[in-house]
């Protein structure tokens, strides 16, 4: 058991009911966004919140069509909330992607770690015996097909220090990348190339890989995939390398390539409380930096993983902008980077 874990696994808590509220927002990757907040319900007016954040919106109709009836009523520690979890169906229809297993854990689990600490009279930073401190984000952004500056310009002109975390794909010819490069304000570049039977997929190419990560010496590469034809692109940038989509554990950055410098810990991505909180002490143990990423989250779960961010990698290049970022034209007055701290006076909050 991790020690971190030890310090909220014993937590009391208790549930007498739950509810679902559907949120929706169009989003900048031209999409229409639709997660499902968990409201659990427990003694003396105190709620935990949670956010399921798969992707599929046949699987959050299904979820919300389905309403409130798993049997999580009872007084429980966190710990036995948990592994009770572990032996129910969450999936009212069968899960349409793999991954969205995970996030439905993650949304509950959040929930009640959000409840339980309010039951407690104390936020999570404070239960895990930790400090908080300001929130370095940049903000995700595809510049569609084919791709053009404008995306990006719509929220430089508007927000000059922003710094981006970027898609290329192969529309991304050598002018472009040369504009996007004099702005000097891409900070990663996410090559999807771990996606499989996604949207977002983004096969292989030796000439992109190469391009991106000349045009752009001082960026992270996320995900990459690693062939015969795109190593000689990258061995030369291999510090520079980080991961995301296939991290759910800490086997699985055992299990990486070579040792990273960085990884992406996406707490949805991990699930539970158990193997996130492992994964950041082993990263820590190891030297291994750390940055968080979000999920187009419409509610309380992007104000729960700016909270994390804040306690574990408040420095890294956190994908965890604040979301009016993600609409499709962003407001004025939005915050800017640092977050300032903004954590609940109890529970997983953040602001």
């Amino acid at each position: 058991m991790s020690r971190l874990w030890e310090r909220i696994a014993d937590l009391p808590l208790e549930i007498e009911d739950y509810a679902l509220e559907r949120l929706q927002r169009d989003v900048s990757s031209d999409f229409t966004r639709v997660s499902t907040v968990l409201r659990f319900r427990g003694g003396d007016g105190h709620e935990g919140l949670g956010e399921d954040v798969s992707y599929d919106a046949e699987d959050q109709a299904a979820l919300q069509a389905a309403g409130p009836t798993l049997p999580l009523a009872g007084t429980w520690t966190l710990e036995s909330f948990c592994d009770h979890l572990a032996t129910l169906d969450l999936w009212p229809e069968p899960a349409r992607h793999d991954a969205s297993r995970q996030y439905r854990v993650w949304a509950y689990e959040s929930a009640a770690l959000d409840l339980a600490l309010r039951q407690a009279g104390v936020p999570l930073h404070e239960a895990l015996g930790r400090p908080l401190s300001p929130v370095r984000f940049v903000v995700s952004l595809r510049l569609g097909e084919p791709a053009t500056m404008e995306p990006l310009r719509a929220r430089l002109d508007r927000y000059p220090a922003l710094q981006f975390k970027l898609d290329p794909t192969a529309s991304w010819n050598d002018a472009l990348v040369a504009e996007l490069a004099a702005t000097g304000a891409v900070e990663s570049v996410d090559l999807k190339g771990l996606y499989v039977g996604s949207v977002v997929d983004n096969p292989p190419d030796p000439v992109l890989y190469r391009r991106v990560a000349e045009a752009f010496p001082d960026a992270w590469i996320e995900d990459p995939a690693i062939t015969d034809a795109t190593w000689p692109a990258l061995e030369p940038h291999r510090d520079r390398i980080t991961w995301d989509a296939n991290i759910h554990s800490v086997e699985d950055v055992l299990g990486l390539p070579f040792p990273p410098k960085m990884v992406n810990v996406k707490p949805s991505r991990l699930g539970g409380l158990r193997p996130l909180l492992a994964a950041y002490e082993h990263c820590e143990e190891h030297g291994i930096g750390m940055y968080g990423g979000g999920q187009f989250e419409l509610g309380v779960g992007r104000g729960q993983i700016q909270h994390l961010a804040s306690i574990f990698h408040a420095d890294g290049p956190n994908d965890t902008a604040p979301g009016g970022y993600n609409d499709v034209t962003p407001a004025e007055g939005l915050p800017e980077s640092p977050l300032p701290v903004a954590a609940s006076a109890t529970g997983f909050r953040w602001g």
